[in-house]
């Protein structure tokens, strides 16, 4: 889809408010027939609850869209982080990647105004975000098959494992200039959490104690140092950048993944870890919630077999994928030929699974670490109320992701992980230490 011009000879960014934004769709025909009415009709309400951009729900007779503007800043913070307004370019490219790998799994896009850094899109109804129904304890039958399926085709097909070399540069080169965002991620969670920052934040005065020592904890700067790096250097495939639960909305019967303004070519195992990271601090963050002892235990375990067979079925589609549509330059399957060859190929490619759930493994504790000691949070820990009893809960998470990181192949399954995770449920930390 390629840009579309400003109506009304308008040639600069400007941000839109309810009002601006009524009248810029209406001279827009096919986004004005798809709302259908007369646009003095239309509701119009800005929604959005997330770090970095405007969000308007839009109704109208015949139906609805969301629209997404980039501000040109971080929202969080404010007009003192500046932020390209080009995020939102890369963000549309990116869905239509994913569209195209794995259809019916993310909105449509409508509409792309590339000077107002602007993006209309299928409006999902009833869908909600995924983590507010994770704290309220509801369970999603359809998750794991759908974000199994479009973690392994989207990163696959993107790798060097499908595609010819030339074609894979040629996808790095359109991502490159998303470099603003890859340093958010670089400093927000593979740095700022194990240092003195301004901007960090964590349940004081419980959890003082327990940021000072990740702040001296040299093995554990070591580690999240070698996987910053490896984020840095490794494009491997073209990664979400930020698939946490925030990013994924749901009903019972869909999935679809939204928000992928961060995405860039990187390593695999940070998707995967992103997903397993939000569900094992849903897991944590359950007991919070409880009114009762005892009443959420269906959805706990619900969610640690979620974990569990988010990497093992993603596992297989991702080994089948490349065992049926294998044309890339990398393992050219002319090097295998024969019994032989195919079964030194078939070792070869568990070899590769295993170092990519290590990968996992460690991206999946970093991500942990900076949403409980670094600037922004969420609100399956920040929705329990009482200080301490949020303390509780966080310290259970940072204990499981420090042993993670610093000892990953302590973990060589993800059942080792969840089981850990379930011994955690109960431990009673000692904040004076």
């Amino acid at each position: 889809m390629s840009p579309q011009p400003l109506p009304s000879g308008q040639d600069e960014y400007r941000i839109l408010r309810e009002a601006d934004l009524r009248d810029y769709l209406a001279q827009l025909p096919a986004i004005a027939r798809q709302l259908g009415g007369a646009p003095t009709t239309w509701s119009i309400g800005e929604v959005g609850d997330g770090n970095l951009n405007l969000v308007f729900i839009v109704r109208g007779r015949d139906g609805s869209i969301a629209v997404k503007q980039a501000l040109p800043y971080v929202r969080l913070v404010g007009e003192s982080w500046p932020l390209p307004l080009s995020r939102s370019h890369f963000e549309r490219l990116a869905l239509t990647h994913q569209a195209r790998l794995a259809p019916g799994l993310v909105p449509a896009v409508l509409h792309h105004d590339e000077t107002l850094a602007l993006i209309a899109m299928q409006f999902l109804e009833p869908h909600i975000i995924m983590r507010k129904g994770l704290v309220a304890g509801t369970t999603y039958p359809r998750f794991v098959d759908d974000i199994t399926t479009f973690l392994a085709r989207t990163l696959f097909f993107s790798s060097d494992l499908a595609v010819p070399a030339a074609e894979k540069k040629e996808g790095i080169a359109a991502f490159a200039g998303n470099h603003a965002l890859c340093k958010i991620t670089e400093d927000l969670i593979f740095t700022d959490p194990y240092r003195v920052a301004e901007q960090n934040r964590w349940t004081s005065s419980w959890l003082d104690a327990t940021a000072a020592r990740f702040r001296e904890d040299l093995d554990l700067h070591v580690a999240v140092s070698r996987l910053k790096l490896k984020f840095m250097a490794s494009p491997e495939a073209l990664i979400h950048g930020d698939l946490h639960t925030g990013s994924i909305m749901v009903t019972e019967r869909e999935t679809r993944v939204i928000d992928p303004e961060f995405a860039f070519y990187g390593p695999m195992g940070f998707d995967i870890g992103a997903v397993i990271a939000n569900l094992l601090m849903a897991y944590l963050a359950s007991a919070g919630h409880e009114r009762s002892p005892g009443e959420r235990q269906a959805f706990e375990e619900w969610v640690l077999g979620t974990v569990e067979s988010v990497w093992t079925e993603f596992a297989c589609k991702f080994v089948e994928l490349w065992r049926t549509e294998g044309k890339g330059d990398a393992y050219p399957v002319t090097l295998f030929a024969g019994a032989e060859g195919a079964a030194r190929l078939e070792a070869e490619r568990q070899a590769y699974m295993a170092q990519l759930f290590q990968d996992t493994v460690g991206f999946a504790a970093a991500k942990i670490i900076r949403r409980i000691l670094g600037l922004a949070h969420n609100i399956d820990f920040e929705l329990i109320e009482d200080p301490k009893r949020r303390a509780v809960c966080e310290a259970r998470s940072l204990r499981l992701a420090r042993g993670m990181m610093v000892d990953a192949a302590k973990f060589p399954t993800i059942g080792s992980i969840t089981k850990t995770a379930q011994a955690l449920r109960d431990w009673q930390p000692d904040f004076a230490g």
